[in-house]
């Protein structure tokens, strides 16, 4: 082959690969308080409890978009989901399963070549390929745990401590039912966190791995919820939330094959 076309081919798969990965964002371990003392319909009731993350991990920046899952589904065949006719492009995907968003991380690690974070029953999985409920032992992109997508939202060591990810303002922060006029909007245009994440308030609720249960222990270190429940945990609020919704503490939850317009995801990364 000549080296010409030899390189072409390089660059554009390299430009290809680099097209459909999420951008990330480092979160250095630490501890802090998890979960909140207040009720509303709707919303769990989760009294306070000390977490300890002893793991570095990335997370994704953005809320995986249209365009990003759209590569996914063009390499393996599945349909891209309807977007209500809102647009794709830079919004976050939406009516996408549980089952969904893992097949995707799966489909990350493979192009990256690294092990997977998932086996086709859902468990997690360590650099072995063995089930784990250890998360700091998965090497593979996955959905982010319970604890470190609230650790990550709050804003990880760099906290100040805002009710909203990234703030107390909601409006700054958030696209939710009063200003996001009842659909979903690109991602990043918010304000981001202390960190640098943006739309961990609002836009899409965002499906994380662990299964839904409530809690029952006062301190937990690298906690990861592997049973016990039919639902799945989602986490952030939506566009057709109300400022309480889209809290940094609120739960809410779903069942693993459910696909609906205000529920999406971002990926997560244990570093090694």
């Amino acid at each position: 082959m000549n080296r010409f076309l030899s390189l072409t081919i390089i660059v554009i798969f390299a430009s290809s690969l680099c097209a459909s990965m999420p951008e990330q964002v480092l979160v250095n371990r630490g501890s802090f308080l998890m979960g909140t003392t207040w009720r509303e319909e709707g919303v769990d009731y989760e009294p306070v409890r000390r977490i300890h993350l002893n793991y570095d991990y990335y997370i994704g920046k953005f809320e995986v978009t249209f365009e990003e899952y759209e590569a996914f589904c063009d390499e393996t065949g599945r349909i891209l989901p309807d977007d209500s006719g809102w647009g794709k492009g830079s919004r976050p995907v939406m009516n996408v399963s549980w089952w969904d968003a893992i097949a995707y991380c799966n489909w990350l690690s493979n192009k990256q070549e690294i092990p997977l974070a998932y086996d086709s029953e859902g468990n997690l999985l360590d650099g072995r390929g063995e089930i784990t409920t250890d998360p700091s032992e998965v090497e593979g992109f996955r959905l982010p745990t319970d604890p470190e997508w609230e650790f990550a939202a709050r804003g990880g060591n760099a906290s100040e401590g805002y009710t909203r990810s990234g703030g107390n303002s909601v409006d700054s922060v958030a696209w939710y039912k009063t200003n996001s006029e009842n659909m979903t909007h690109p991602v990043g245009t918010k304000a981001p966190n202390e960190l640098g994440i943006h739309d961990m308030s609002g836009n899409v609720w965002e499906w994380i791995s662990d299964y839904h249960t409530d809690y029952y222990s006062s301190e937990e270190t690298n906690p990861y919820v592997s049973s016990f429940s039919a639902y799945r945990v989602k986490r952030g609020g939506s566009w057709i939330d109300c400022p309480v919704g889209v809290s940094v503490d609120v739960r809410s939850k779903g069942l693993p094959g459910h696909a609906i317009t205000n529920l999406g995801f971002r990926i997560c990364r244990t570093a090694k």
